[in-house]
């Protein structure tokens, strides 16, 4: 496993597998590090093995391995101990499924992201989410309530993405981001939570 010394600005980026998000959310990656952010990038299972119409899994992980200067996390054992050896200031989990929103809503940390929670958790560091889910207002809308009472999360704002061919699909304005880890650093929810 790769060794780094954490800087006070060293921030956890966990993809998840909303594979037609990562045009969005990459460029993110880079907005944070303009802000002087040092990014650690985390895959979920299906963003670290699956090719798909929008990118292979070996391309993404060389992307973020040149953007970043790390070799992307995949596994249990990496995510462990960002917690407790205070490795990262906050999580962000950008995109975030609604399979990964039941998890968490539930404890369950048996992916690489949600034990990468629970692990910044325990010390009260924040977890970022920036939800992008086709059931957003369907099947995940409980576990997305859940996350919205519970501390240490931070939503960034989002919306229906298209009400009208997918009326019950929720996406983040990924742009606003590095905003919401400024804010949840701060412990405050960026509002408009809703777009």
């Amino acid at each position: 496993m790769e060794r780094w010394t954490p800087t006070p600005r060293t921030v956890v980026f966990a993809l998840c597998g909303s594979f037609c998000s990562f045009g969005a959310v990459l460029p993110q990656v880079e907005q944070l590090q303009q802000r002087g952010w040092n990014v650690l990038p985390l895959l979920s299972a299906s963003a670290a093995a699956l090719d798909t119409r929008f990118g292979t899994a070996a391309d993404l992980k060389a992307t973020l391995r040149a953007m970043t200067g790390h070799e992307p996390l995949t596994t249990l054992q990496q995510a462990e101990p960002l917690g407790p050896q205070k490795l990262a200031e906050a999580l962000v989990i950008a995109p975030c499924t609604g399979t990964t929103l039941s998890l968490l809503a539930q404890g369950v940390s048996s992916t690489a992201v949600t034990l990468a929670a629970k692990s910044l958790l325990r010390g009260g560091r924040p977890v970022v989410v920036a939800p992008s889910t086709n059931d957003g207002l369907s099947g995940s809308a409980p576990s997305l309530a859940a996350l919205l009472q519970r501390k240490h999360f931070y939503f960034v704002p989002f919306g229906q993405d298209d009400s009208f061919k997918k009326p019950n699909s929720l996406k983040s304005d990924f742009t606003l981001l590095p905003d919401t880890l400024e804010s949840a650093l701060r412990g405050v929810q960026l509002q408009p939570l809703l777009l």
